[in-house]
């Protein structure tokens, strides 16, 4: 049975991204645009597990949690993840100290999230799973090798089955991880460290 995911997120094209990839990888998602839509999706379908964005207008996401912590004492098993572009040790504490399950950076590596879905939906303690620096996951490996051999997003999406945007993801997080300016850049530096072959 495929597990429940509520993505609470107010950037649409962001939100679609994540649904896209975690049904992809066997989760039935459901997408909420604010911290209000999130809540009351929480009490209508109980979800396995809820994955939040911080900055949100109106209701943040320490909010979310909060509310949900005082109005819903009976949903405090639900496993409770931050998603978001704050990287700063600040933000992180505080969600910690408030007893959130994990927190999650963008840009996103859907392995890793994957993998912390799973270890939280099964209850299995806190576990960081850290990629070294310039190593590439599958889909980003598989997209490069594309992108080396001359092929635009588009045709890389045709060949993969996927849409533009969730090629166009991975390869800013792979340009990211590489240290390149442009995907050329990142392609070339992927061939030369040997985690490509074109």
């Amino acid at each position: 049975m495929r597990k429940k995911i509520l993505c609470i997120e107010d950037e649409r094209e962001t939100a679609a991204l994540i649904a896209e990839e975690l049904t992809d990888r066997g989760f039935d998602v459901t997408v909420a645009h604010s911290g209000q839509e999130g809540l009351l999706a929480v009490m209508q379908a109980t979800p396995d597990l809820v994955l939040c964005d911080i900055k949100m207008p109106v209701m943040t996401g320490f909010d979310v949690f909060q509310r949900l912590n005082e109005f819903a004492s009976g949903l405090g098993s639900i496993p409770f993840v931050f998603l978001t572009a704050f990287a700063d040790s600040e933000s992180e504490l505080r969600g910690r100290q408030l007893g959130v399950d994990d927190y999650v950076t963008k840009p996103i590596d859907f392995d890793r999230l994957v993998f912390i879905i799973h270890a939280r939906i099964v209850g299995v303690a806190r576990t960081r799973l850290v990629a070294k620096p310039g190593t590439l996951n599958k889909r980003e490996t598989e997209i490069l090798t594309w992108i080396a051999r001359g092929k635009t997003s588009a045709e890389v999406a045709h060949k993969l089955h996927l849409s533009k945007r969730t090629i166009e993801f991975h390869i800013e997080n792979a340009r990211l991880k590489l240290g390149a300016a442009t995907r050329t850049e990142a392609a070339i530096k992927a061939v030369a460290s040997g985690l490509i072959t074109p």
